[in-house]
């Protein structure tokens, strides 16, 4: 499994007592697969996220990225476990206004030391992967709502992720560029061997989804896909 969560419980103060966002979750991800975790507002969906992200250490549970075990591991080793093996697409694109879509790309590889026109091909070939080569030279200004999503999607693959995290890629897209997100992720999916999950309202495009992992009140039910 690229990504397992095994009899994870979260919890947070709430005044004298405390409140369970997650209450013995497991979730197990394989290479190359896409689970969609769905519910409804407050039910624990973004809970689980960033404890898959490694932003969040559970009370009780762990958290297995590519074979290893996060548990223990320090704040430094976690950062750079997120670096190398874990691609965020926040729900909000937060490009920077300044960069055309290749550089939001590259400066990613640079954070990480990577040569310079090793990154610049793989922004590159990441662009075209996602429809967007054409593009490359525009700045967030210049591309609509669905194609800065894409940029963003692009950029979480840049360093070659063995987990691919998303938050509610659709929230701020209509129907129709909603399910091209979608079958986007699902497409990249497989041809990057990632292991996927994504958050998401939009139940209409998850036909072709490995895993639907419904939350309610922080427990996890996985549902028949269909397929």
């Amino acid at each position: 499994m690229s990504l397992a969560l095994s009899d994870i419980t979260l919890t947070y103060p709430d005044g004298d007592t405390r409140l369970t966002a997650l209450d013995q979750v497991s979730l197990d991800v394989p290479q190359g697969s896409l689970a969609a975790v769905v519910g409804p507002s407050g039910s624990g969906k973004s809970s689980l996220l960033a404890v898959a992200a490694t932003l969040i250490t559970p009370d009780t549970g762990t958290v297995t990225i590519d074979g290893q075990n996060t548990a223990g591991l320090t704040r430094g080793e976690l950062t750079g476990l997120r670096r190398h093996k874990i691609g965020i697409v926040f729900q909000q694109p937060n490009l920077l206004p300044s960069l055309t879509a290749a550089e939001q790309l590259q400066v990613m590889a640079q954070i990480d030391g990577r040569n310079p026109r090793t990154a610049r091909d793989r922004a590159m070939e990441l662009l075209h992967a996602v429809g967007l080569g054409d593009q490359a030279g525009r700045r967030p200004h210049q591309l609509s709502g669905g194609q800065r999503q894409r940029v963003n999607i692009a950029r979480a693959l840049m360093n070659d992720p063995t987990v691919l995290l998303v938050d509610e890629p659709t929230s701020a897209l209509d129907h129709e560029r909603g399910g091209a997100v979608l079958d986007l992720i699902t497409r990249l999916t497989h041809q990057q061997a990632t292991a996927t999950i994504v958050v998401t309202h939009d139940r209409t495009h998850l036909t072709a989804v490995d895993q639907i992992a419904e939350v309610h009140d922080g427990r996890l039910h996985l549902k028949d896909t269909n397929r």
